[in-house]
Parts: C-alpha cells; sequence; structure tokens
C-alpha cells in the first residue's frame, strides 16, 4: 500500500461536469448528490486546479454507435413506457438527461487522457448495467462499452481491458461487448447479488458472500497481473465500485476501508508498473451517509494522486 504520507500529483488529470449533480430526491437509494460531494472531497485534498477537465454536453447522437437508436432517443424524449422506466430505477427529467448522456463523454474524455499522461480519474462513470437497447440497475446508457468501442474505431487503441471490481456483475458491458475479440471484459463481483441474471463477461469471478480482505485483494491482484500479461492492452479502464465496503447498504460483502485502499493501490501500480495507461470511473456505491460515500469514491483519486 502507498504512504498516505507521500506528496499528491497535484497534476493528475481530472474529469467532471456540474451537471452530474442536481436537485433530487434525497432519500432515494441512488445518491445523485456524490458526484458533486466528491468533486468537492477532491478538491478539499488539493487536487482540483487546470488539471480539471469539463467534457461537453452530451445528447444521444455519439451513443447510437454502441446503442440502439430508438431506445436512446426514446429515453432522451421521455418515451420509454413505465415498466422500462421501472427496470431503470430513476425519475425521468431533463437534468437527469442531460447527466446521462454528457457522462459517457466524460468517461472518453478520461481514457483520452490517461493515453497521455499514463493515468486519469473520472469523477462518475462505471455505468455497466446499461445494454443495448435497455437500461437497468440505474444505469441507461454504458460509458464503458461507449468508450472502448470509439477509441478502438478512432484508432487510438487496438484493444482494451475492462476491468470491473463493482460489486454486481457488469452485465450490459458483458453482453454488449460479447463479440467484440478487441474489447475483454473481466467482472469480479459478489456472484449471489444483483443482475440476478448474469451475461457472460470475458472472465467472470463470482465471489461468495462476505469474501473478507486478504481473499479479495490476493484474486484482484493474479487476476489483473495475468491478464495484463496474457492481453498487453493499450488501456485498463477501471470501474472502482465501492460497494464492496462491508457496510454498503448493497454490497454482501465485506471488504474493510483499508482493503479498498489497497486495492486501488494495487491495480494502479499494477498498471503503471507493466506501462499500461488506466482510466478510472467511480462505479457503484450505496450509504445513507452521503459525505462518507464521497469519500470512498475519493479512495481511487487519492490513490491515483499517490502514484
Amino acid at each position: 500500500m502507498l504512504s498516505n504520507h507521500s506528496p499528491l500529483n497535484t497534476r493528475l488529470p481530472l474529469v467532471y461536469h456540474p451537471n452530474y449533480s442536481f436537485s433530487f430526491d434525497p432519500k432515494h437509494r441512488f445518491v445523485m448528490s456524490k458526484f458533486a460531494n466528491l468533486f468537492n472531497e477532491v478538491k478539499s485534498m488539493g487536487l482540483i486546479g487546470d488539471n480539471l477537465v469539463q467534457p461537453e454536453l452530451g445528447s444521444p447522437t455519439p451513443l447510437e454507435l454502441v446503442h440502439c437508436e430508438d431506445y436512446i432517443w426514446d429515453l432522451w424524449r421521455n418515451q420509454l413506457d413505465d415498466k422500462t422506466m421501472r427496470r431503470i430505477g430513476l425519475p425521468w427529467s431533463e437534468q437527469l438527461m442531460a447527466r446521462t448522456f454528457t457522462a459517457p463523454l466524460g468517461t472518453l474524455k478520461t481514457a483520452e487522457l490517461a493515453l497521455q499522461h499514463g493515468v486519469a480519474c473520472h469523477l462518475a462513470g462505471g455505468t455497466h448495467h446499461a445494454h443495448y437497447d435497455f437500461g437497468s440497475g440505474y444505469c441507461m446508457v454504458n460509458d464503458l462499452a461507449f468508450t472502448s468501442i470509439t477509441l478502438i474505431q478512432q484508432g487510438k487503441v487496438n484493444n482494451v481491458l475492462i476491468f470491473d471490481l463493482d460489486v454486481h456483475q457488469g452485465d450490459g458491458t458483458a453482453a454488449m461487448l460479447k463479440h467484440n475479440p478487441y474489447v475483454f471484459t473481466c467482472s469480479i463481483h459478489c456472484e449471489k447479488n444483483f443482475p440476478f441474471r448474469k451475461h457472460d463477461s470475458d472472465l467472470d469471478i463470482g465471489l461468495e458472500n462476505h469474501l473478507e480482505d486478504a481473499a479479495y485483494l490476493n484474486i484482484v491482484q493474479e487476476t489483473l497481473t495475468g491478464l495484463i500479461d496474457d492481453l498487453n492492452p493499450d488501456l485498463v479502464l477501471y470501474d472502482a465500485g465501492v460497494d464492496v465496503w462491508e457496510q454498503d447498504t448493497l454490497g454482501k460483502l465485506n471488504i474493510s476501508w483499508q482493503g479498498l485502499e489497497k486495492r486501488d493501490a494495487l491495480v494502479l501500480k499494477t498498471c503503471q508498473s507493466k506501462g499500461v495507461p488506466v482510466a478510472t470511473v467511480i462505479g457503484g456505491g450505496y450509504d445513507k451517509d452521503h459525505l462518507r460515500l464521497a469519500k470512498r469514491h475519493a479512495i481511487v483519486v487519492k490513490q491515483a494522486a499517490l502514484l
């Protein structure tokens, strides 16, 4: 684990847009304020300056590359039926659409910055439950699939490793990229947890309930090292979900706060030691204590700044 007394890299590229948070039901399980709280937490660490990059405002058009055109335009125009919206789990609003279609551009910008600088962090992203033609689990469009395919089609990378450590399996990402030979999807998740119908990633590791730090970190280290050695990826997209934490309300694993710090440090250091650029997204995290949730999501940013 990296020492917390090491100097922080205030040049670490960070990506954020003010529309990521807006007025939203504070009692909803999905804490929309976490993005603004995360920004403020990172700012309090002295990491916000001219290293902050703001993505362009989004629209459905770029997402047509990976999503069903009818689905995303019906979503944008609030023309989806009630059943489809219930599966997403978020109430439609213009503000929600603005952030939903801006965030994938933020993940793409983060990946582009990682290719330039070795590492970059998005203060959002990780919407891995979104499928080609429907949304699920608070995810409407898939930023990981969009970013991977965009970079490949633009010739900026030849192959991408999506390393998903959210506690929930990245079913949408797996399904959308199943037949793409240039993107390798790996999901290490709690097996007996949402989604209850899994889709096959290129590599799935389903963990038993209540797994603790030592076993978890060993699995993460061995898996990532082996994948980088085998695949030699041009980029790692790292979904640093913090819902593996032992007190997360939707987690079911027993990973300590220190375990989260060690996990993010080892993922970032492994990529760095092997010369592979890594772009981070925050993934899932659920907590009635909203400021504590922001501090959890800030862990990966701090570990990146300690490299």
